[in-house]
């Protein structure tokens, strides 16, 4: 497997994710939203549920999967190492969360559907995500769907602020940034058909009868998808299936969506460029800042103090 030494998440973030990124931040109630997220939400709460209720991998706790894991995060240049759970859930997922410890959640039915091959394509997929710094954002789009849903009239003073606008923005980038994620395990894997098997597996795949499966009758299938664009109206389905038609916002594109967007940078100028070694250098892992700048976790702890000043401040002017 390729190495990619030094390499900045610029080098293989898809357009469409910074096009997002910047939209959501730009919209009128972020920089509330996100005040209030730093100010109420802590990673450590977290970090006590998951130790008590996963199990932790590592040499001597799911020895290959952590060695797959450890493998991808020296491919991908990721520093310092994240933290890996494996989660007892027959539901077929993984995610990434968390910014000053971030960590890799994998659920038993992924470990169960998918062979070390294809495991190696999620751990570089979610690996992706804490190298391009999206995992902070994740939770803030979770948090604010959830205040949404569960307060109704919603308190904190954020009754005005999470609006529908915000909430199809978080989604909007969400769906995005899982581009990004596919580019990092193209990168490490070296090779597009794991990538294809993983995502015909995560569209439909059976443990039983997966020798029935197809790769070209699932590749024909994403380009039958990609043609109901030449109808309007089907267009305007996807938008709403994708926002709320069916009762919930989807965090992810379609499988048969993502296959297109992978099949085409694959065959890019820019994705021969990485693979040949001509990429956009950061500094040391997934964190770019010399030795004597301030550290991002410093720097997030003095922005929390001066916010809980301000906050102590405005309540004493009451």
């Amino acid at each position: 497997m390729p190495t990619y030494p030094g390499i900045s998440s610029e080098a293989f973030r898809h357009p469409l994710d910074r096009q997002a990124e910047e939209a959501l931040r730009n919209l009128p109630g972020f920089k509330l939203l996100a005040s209030r997220f730093v100010e109420y939400i802590y990673e450590r709460p977290q970090q006590v549920f998951l130790m008590g209720n996963n199990i932790k991998a590592g040499p001597r706790q799911y020895s290959t999967l952590y060695g797959i894991f450890r493998e991808c995060v020296h491919d991908l240049d990721i520093s310092p190492e994240p933290t890996l759970y494996v989660n007892q859930n027959p539901m077929v997922n993984s995610y990434a969360l968390g910014h000053d410890h971030p960590y890799i959640v994998v659920n038993t039915g992924l470990m169960d559907l998918l062979d070390e091959t294809e495991l190696r394509t999620v751990m570089a997929h979610e690996l992706g995500h804490i190298k391009c710094d999206h995992t902070i954002l994740i939770q803030m789009a979770m948090w604010a769907m959830g205040a949404a849903s569960f307060l109704g009239e919603i308190t904190l003073g954020l009754g005005n602020v999470i609006t529908t606008g915000l909430l199809y923005a978080f989604y909007e980038w969400r769906r995005k940034a899982e581009l990004s994620a596919d580019r990092a395990a193209l990168l490490v894997m070296d090779d597009l058909n794991p990538i294809l098997h993983t995502m015909m597996k995560l569209a439909g795949g059976s443990t039983k009868y997966g020798h029935e499966m197809s790769l070209t009758e699932f590749t024909q299938q994403s380009q039958d998808y990609d043609e109901l664009d030449q109808d309007q109206l089907n267009q305007i389905y996807k938008f709403l299936i994708y926002n709320g038609g069916n009762g919930t916002f989807l965090s992810h594109p379609f499988p048969v969506e993502r296959l297109s967007f992978i099949k085409t940078w694959e065959a890019s100028e820019e994705y021969q460029r990485i693979k040949q070694g001509h990429y956009a250098q950061a500094g040391t892992g997934s964190v770019d800042v010399s030795a004597e700048d301030e550290s991002d976790l410093d720097s997030l702890r003095r922005q929390i103090e001066e916010l809980k000043a301000e906050i102590k401040k405005a309540k004493g002017a009451e």
